[in-house]
């Protein structure tokens, strides 16, 4: 990067960093607020300080070691809403408020770090995965919970009352803060139509202080910021006093016990996969808008150590905000910096504006809140409902939300693992393991067969039935399975299964294997694995895991075969061999008429010109034809076998066809003499008849009756190939 390519970077970060800041701050202060306010009236100042702690704490380290450009980390809505419910339940069993601090310390200290396990445990990338009912269910239940929370502060309800309590209590709510929080929302929902240089919560804050203010004319006592259950109040922290709050935060460590642990542990895990999911979330968005691309694990590490240092320090945890992220994008942020950046001003701002923070109205934070709420609820999934194919969808944002209302935001998560498993095995069983059947005469190995062998085969291809098997096989689809192969059995002598597409394997799915193939074995049929993957998504090795619990062993009748072709060439060499006589062994090489004969050609048409064509043999091993090779003969085999290969990228190779006894080759570059697409090797010892072009074309003139059967004999064999190419081409379509 140059000079002015660097200091535009910079320019962009700071000023992004700044509007960071400005639409993250009041959301923190309000966020502490909401989640102290339960334990007393007193913690109200001491929320608002955690807020803004929380919000320097994360945007120091999280933005330092997470290394997502452009990323805000802040306190959020959803670590707000747990937190909160958490407090008020502290204060319903009469904990004492030293020990409730405590535990929320802990809870996010345990969060952090289950987020640094998550991240070198690369888990990251897997929390992305979860299904979008679930998030979008827990999410809406977040955004209820908020409402339902702020509610009765803009109602300017006592603070310890419960939302029913407030809401049907009119004669508690005060008229100033319901015209605080009504001018609040206006703007928050206006602004951005007008103005767009401010964030709209800044312009919504000041319009609700400057509000509050003018109304003290209309009542004075208004203008008193302390014992005000209007205001936040004084916070009566100095930079001095702040540090003794930050050191005492650290000594209350001492007071921890093995018992407390074990009630955190599931609101600590709670809180980290929520706190996972919307900063992932938000990288997510920010990679789509930038061309960009994020590390989920080391985003889940500097996350932890984030909320970590947060929790030490007093603030409360967060997670990658989007509104602030999406600001800092547009304000012209370009590294990571600007997320360390707004880190710092928040707190320079805590540090030069605290006295001015005693003045913010709890009705003007409640009211950003309401909003912040409502705007998390996912309102598009009422849709779901209409349509049949996503209405068990619909049911399960329905439950999650349900379970968050009626007990807790834990157990709703709790509930949405659950119900993440139902909807991953009800997709997995709702798709088949059956990709198609073909009956063994619709398909062939590539070793060429005279008419005779393909006949035979095609009479006896009943016989042979290959099952393509996909997806997941795994203990919701074992009986899919079994049920798919066991109208086979008896039926079949050869059942081939091809694995190619298989995804993953468990002991169910291998014992429902294990059963089909006794069953085959018993009524003297054959059970043959084909294209067993090296290696599952999940990084199984499945033939060695296939060998480990039996299934494929040394066995008469379960046999594998590295691709199907191979083993239909061993299941046509069984049907083959069972004819009497009809495959030669230890036979004389072929005369040119017996060759005539075996090809269906006219008496004389290679014995007419007998004179040009070259008797030759090659050693088994040893190149018949080259690819890439100038040669335009045609190679009559008279004994022996020659496997033609089309060589693909590295060792891979594409088996065109195994050519025997009574075959030809090279009819290709006969026809239009060029460079070899392919190699020939002979498997065997190979005696064959070597008709040149060159030779050919000097007799044409004077052997035009011959030369025009040599040309009638290969376009019959080449259309007959290209019939059976096209039969299969169209079983594969089926």
């Amino acid at each position: 990067m140059d000079t002015n390519n660097a200091r535009q970077a910079w320019v962009g970060d700071v000023w992004g960093g700044l509007a960071a800041m400005l639409v993250a701050l009041p959301s923190a202060i309000a966020f502490g607020v909401t989640i102290f306010a339960p334990l007393g009236g007193s913690f109200g100042p001491h929320g608002a300080v955690a807020g803004i702690l929380g919000a320097t704490a994360l945007g120091l380290i999280a933005s330092s070691f997470g290394g997502t450009d452009r990323l805000i980390t802040a306190p959020c809505a959803p670590a707000a809403a747990l937190l909160a419910a958490l407090t008020v339940e502290f204060a319903r069993q009469g904990t004492p408020p030293e020990t409730a601090l405590l535990m929320l310390m802990l809870i996010g200290l345990a969060a952090g770090l289950l987020q640094i396990g998550f991240g070198l445990s690369r888990v990251g990338q897997l929390i992305r995965f979860i299904p979008y009912p679930v998030v979008s269910g827990y999410l809406s239940a977040v955004g209820i919970t908020i409402i339902a929370g702020q509610l009765p502060r803009v109602l300017g309800a006592d603070s310890s009352l419960s939302f029913w309590q407030a809401l049907l209590h009119p004669a508690g709510w005060r008229w100033q803060s319901l015209l605080v929080g009504a001018v609040v929302i206006a703007v928050m929902a206006g602004a951005p139509r007008v103005v767009r240089a401010v964030p709209a919560a800044i312009l919504a804050l000041l319009c609700g202080v400057l509000l509050y203010l003018l109304l003290g004319f209309a009542d004075p006592s208004l203008w008193q910021a302390a014992n005000n259950p209007l205001l936040v109040g004084p916070l009566n922290l100095t930079t001095e006093q702040m540090f003794d709050t930050m050191l005492h935060q650290l000594e209350a460590l001492n007071a921890w016990s093995p018992a407390l642990l074990a009630q955190i542990f599931m609101p600590a895990l709670s809180l980290a996969a929520l706190l996972s999911i919307d900063t992932l979330k938000t990288c997510v968005v920010l990679d789509a808008m930038t061309a960009s691309h994020h590390n989920p694990n080391r985003e889940m590490i500097g996350q932890g150590l984030g909320n970590i240092a947060s929790a030490l320090l007093g603030g409360i945890p967060g997670a990658g905000t989007m509104g602030a992220s999406l600001v800092n994008v547009s304000s012209g942020a370009q590294t990571r910096r600007s997320g360390t950046i707004e880190g710092v001003f928040a707190l320079l701002a805590f540090l030069l504006l605290s006295s001015l923070v005693a003045w913010v109205p709890i009705a003007a934070l409640g009211a950003i809140l309401l909003v912040v709420g409502y705007r998390m609820i996912d309102r598009h999934s009422l849709e779901f409902f209409r349509t049949k194919s996503t209405r068990f969808d619909f049911m399960v944002i329905v439950t999650v939300i349900a379970v968050a209302l009626v007990f807790n935001l834990i157990a709703a998560s709790g509930a949405g693992i659950v119900l993440a498993v139902m909807l991953f095995l009800r997709e997995q069983t709702r798709s088949t393991v059956l990709r198609r059947k073909l009956e063994g005469g619709e398909m062939f190995s590539r070793v060429v067969r005279h008419e005779i062998e393909l006949q035979i085969l095609l009479r006896n291809g009943s016989k042979t039935v290959i099952v393509e098997l996909q997806g997941a096989l795994f203990f919701g689809t074992a009986n899919q399975l079994y049920q798919a192969l066991e109208p086979e059995i008896g039926q079949r002598t050869y059942v081939i299964l091809n694995l190619r597409r298989v995804q993953s394997l468990d002991l169910t799915a291998t014992h429902a294997l294990e059963q089909i193939k006794e069953r085959l074995e018993a009524a003297g049929a054959y059970l043959i694995f084909t294209e067993i993957p090296r290696g599952l998504p999940s990084g199984l090795k499945m033939k060695r895991y296939l060998k480990e619990v039996g299934l494929v062993r040394e066995s008469e009748k379960a046999l594998a075969f590295r691709d199907l072709d191979q083993a239909l060439e061993w299941i046509e060499h069984q049907m083959l061999s069972t004819e009497p006589g009809l495959i030669p062994s230890d036979e004389p090489p072929l005369s040119l008429p017996e060759l005539e004969h075996l090809l269906g050609w006219k008496a004389g048409t290679l014995t007419s010109i007998a004179s040009i064509i070259e008797p030759r043999q090659y050693a088994a091993g040893t190149k018949v034809l080259n690819l890439g090779g100038p040669e335009d003969e045609l190679i009559f085999i008279r004994n022996g076998s020659v496997r033609v290969v089309l060589p693909l990228q590295g060792k891979d190779h594409w088996h065109i066809g195994t050519f025997g006894r009574g075959d030809f080759i090279g009819e290709m570059g006969f026809l239009d003499p060029s460079r070899r697409a392919a190699d020939a090797t002979a498997l065997d010892d190979v005696e064959c008849f070597v008709l040149s072009r060159a030779r050919f074309n000097e007799l044409a003139d004077t052997q035009s009756e011959a030369a025009a059967h040599i040309f009638e004999g290969i376009a019959c064999v080449l259309a007959m190939r290209v019939r059976f190419m096209n039969k299969e081409l169209r079983a594969l379509r089926t």
